[in-house]
């Protein structure tokens, strides 16, 4: 039997969550960076196109309760950054084409 290590599963969780108003998970989006566990903590940078959007809030908590739904004990730290020009423009043309309103 092989065990997945908590990389890999942390890894996965990011994932399955869901941009709220485009059609791709965050990790696809390319908004989930650095990923670093330790123990019972993981961080990770929430990278937003800009550090104004107004769903910034949603964001972190949909990341928050991922990773709590898998391990309820587990410490969440989320660094947010602003993409640089070359992920915001990777970014807003897959919001773009995948745009849900």
């Amino acid at each position: 039997m092989i065990v997945e290590d908590k990389s890999d599963r942390i890894e996965k969780i990011f994932k399955r969550v869901a941009h709220p108003e485009v059609a791709h998970a965050l990790f696809d989006l390319g908004m989930i960076k650095d990923i670093d566990i330790k123990d019972a903590k993981v961080a990770v940078t929430l990278k937003v196109p800009m550090l104004d959007i107004p769903i910034k809030d949603y964001l972190i908590k949909d990341i928050e309760s991922a990773v709590k739904r898998e391990n309820e004990n587990v410490e969440i730290e989320i660094d947010i950054k602003e993409m640089d020009a070359e992920e915001r423009a990777k970014f807003m043309k897959m919001a773009q084409d995948a745009w849900r309103g």
